[in-house]
C-alpha cells in the first residue's frame, strides 16, 4: 500500500510540474491551479474508497482525480482540448469529471458539497453500500451551500465525509483571518456531527483519518467532517504573484514538510524499499507523463460541430 500511495504521489506532482511547464509555453490555456504539496490529502482519502463510491473534486481537481485513478492520457488530452479528453476537450482543467469512476468536478468555489450530498442521498436510497467524499478548501468552506449541504447531510444522516482541504489561502485570504474560530473542524459539533483537525502532510495520517469516517458512514452513522492543515506549494493558479501575501521564507518552511519527500524517507528508513526503488519509480512517472504528452498530442481536435453535444439533455 505505501509503494502504491508513493507512486500516485509522484505522479500528481510529475503531472502538474509538466502542465506548469506547457502552461508557461503558451501549449495549454486556461486556467490552471495545481496541487502541489498537497498530494498526500488526495492519496491518502481516495486509498480507502471502493468502486461504487462518489468524489466531488473542485478547481484544483487534478490530483483528485489522478488519486482515484483517472486515466492521466485522457486528463492531458483534455488540457490540450483534444477529442480523446475526459470531456472531449470541452471542458479544460476545471471541469475534468470522470462518469465511470464517480468523480465530479466542478469549480465552483464550495459547490461539490451539495452535490455529494446528492450523490450520499442516492446511495442511503438505493441501498447499494457507497460514500461520498467531498473535497474543499478553506474558502469553499465559508460559502453558504457548505452550511446547507452539511446540515441536510446531518439531519438525514447521510454516507458522506466532508474533507476541508485548508491550504492557509483562499486566492490571497489567509484562513487566519477568513475562518473564525480558528478551525474549520470546529463547526461540525454545530451539526451533531464528528469533526477532526488533523496533519494533511502525511499521507498515512491523512488514511487513518479518513478510513475511520468512511468506515463510520458506510455502516450509517452519518455524515462527518475532517479539516487537513496542508499547504500549496505555487500559487493560487499560474500567473498568480503570490509574493504579494506570502514570504518566500513561508514557503521554504512548508517545503521542509514536502508529503512526498516523507513517504520517500519512510519507505527507505523502514527497509520496505531503497534509493534504487525510488528512482525507477520516479523514471517511470516521468515516462508515463510524457507518453500522456504525446497521446494528447497526436489526438484529434474536437470537430467544431461537437460544439454543443453533452451541453443540452435530450427530450
Amino acid at each position: 500500500m505505501l509503494f502504491d500511495m508513493y507512486q500516485r504521489m509522484l505522479l500528481i506532482r510529475k503531472f502538474e510540474y509538466a502542465v506548469k511547464d506547457l502552461f508557461a509555453r503558451n501549449i495549454i490555456i486556461g486556467a490552471l491551479h495545481l496541487y502541489v504539496g498537497e498530494e498526500a490529502v488526495a492519496v491518502g482519502a481516495m486509498t480507502n474508497l471502493q468502486p461504487q463510491d462518489y468524489v466531488t473534486s473542485t478547481h484544483r481537481g487534478h490530483g483528485h482525480l489522478i488519486a482515484r485513478g483517472v486515466d492521466i492520457n485522457s486528463m492531458m488530452a483534455e488540457l490540450y482540448g483534444k477529442e480523446t479528453g475526459l470531456c472531449h476537450g470541452k471542458g479544460g482543467s476545471m471541469h475534468m469529471a470522470d462518469m465511470n469512476l464517480h468523480v465530479f468536478a466542478q469549480p465552483v468555489v464550495g459547490g461539490g458539497l451539495p452535490l455529494a450530498v446528492g450523490a450520499a442521498l442516492n446511495a442511503k436510497l438505493s441501498g447499494n453500500g457507497a460514500v461520498a467524499l467531498s473535497f474543499f478548501g478553506d474558502g469553499g468552506a465559508n460559502q453558504g451551500c457548505s452550511h446547507e449541504a452539511m446540515n441536510l447531510a446531518a439531519i438525514w444522516r447521510l454516507p458522506v465525509v466532508f474533507i476541508c482541504e485548508n491550504n492557509k489561502y483562499a486566492e490571497a485570504t489567509s484562513s487566519d483571518y477568513s475562518v473564525a474560530g480558528g478551525s474549520v473542524a470546529k463547526r461540525a459539533s454545530g451539526y451533531g456531527i464528528p469533526g477532526r483537525l488533523v496533519d494533511g502532510m502525511n499521507v498515512l495520517t491523512v488514511y487513518n483519518a479518513v478510513k475511520e469516517m468512511v468506515e463510520r458512514a458506510r455502516s450509517g452513522e452519518g455524515p462527518s467532517l475532517i479539516e487537513f492543515d496542508t499547504y500549496r506549494f505555487e500559487g493560487h493558479e499560474e500567473g498568480d504573484p503570490w509574493i504579494t501575501y506570502r514570504t518566500k521564507n513561508e514557503v521554504e518552511e512548508w517545503k521542509k514538510r514536502d508529503p512526498i519527500t516523507y513517504l520517500a524517507n519512510l519507505l527507505v528508513s523502514s527497509g520496505l524499499g531503497n534509493a534504487a526503488d525510488l528512482s525507477k519509480i520516479e523514471s517511470d512517472t516521468e515516462k508515463r507523463v510524457a507518453n500522456a504528452i504525446s497521446f494528447a498530442e497526436n489526438s484529434p481536435l474536437t470537430p467544431i460541430e461537437e460544439a454543443f453535444s453533452d451541453v443540452f439533455a435530450d427530450n
